[in-house]
């Protein structure tokens, strides 16, 4: 038991440092492939891995941390207009990311291949989806980020759904695929006494 929570802490310290990684150097947790566009998102992968590891109530936590981190990183040092308004709100930064990490623990039910690529594809469109829906709830009407992707008029779902569709899909196929390359050797590793 006291071996179980050693690890388990030094599993969360690693995944931690991990993140803040991923979050605080450019190009490692979010990849800019096109200039003005949002960026692919590589910590739903982190965060699945996780939430396999230590489960659902330990990755919706780390997914909090990347949700408050976000939303400060979006006060000091936004990369764009889109990321301003829609990470500065505490709804938008931090649910998305919470469930990301709970749906992908509760998903990885059998230690095989399948389970873990299904938890690295939830965690990706989790955060995505659940990021266009509450945007579109939030924001919808406001006129300057409807400006800034393009439209003066128009549905924020729809604009927002086209805006993130491409980078979420790629996400989500990283994830899956990367998920069980990356888990299978890695939990092997971690169970070895």
């Amino acid at each position: 038991m006291k071996n179980q929570k050693a690890r388990n802490l030094a599993i969360s310290a690693i995944f931690f440092a991990l993140l803040l990684l991923e979050l605080f150097i450019p190009n490692i947790g979010n990849i800019y492939l096109f200039p003005a566009m949002p960026a692919v998102t590589t910590i739903p992968l982190t965060i699945a891995i996780y939430s396999v590891l230590l489960g659902a109530r330990a990755g919706m936590g780390l997914g909090i941390v990347w949700g408050v981190v976000s939303m400060f990183l979006a006060y000091t040092r936004p990369t764009s207009l889109v990321s301003i308004f829609l990470f500065q709100n505490p709804i938008i930064a931090i649910i998305p990311r919470a469930l990301s990490g709970y749906l992908a623990g509760i998903v990885a039910l059998k230690n095989n291949r399948l389970y873990y690529c299904l938890s690295g594809l939830i965690s990706s469109l989790t955060n995505t989806v659940f990021v266009i829906i509450l945007a579109s709830g939030i924001l919808n009407g406001n006129q300057e980020l409807l400006a800034h992707l393009g439209h003066t008029n128009g549905n924020l779902l729809v604009l927002l759904t086209s805006a993130l569709a491409f980078n979420g899909i790629l996400e989500a196929i990283f994830s899956a695929i990367l998920a069980p390359i990356i888990l299978k050797p890695l939990i092997k590793i971690i169970q070895y006494k």
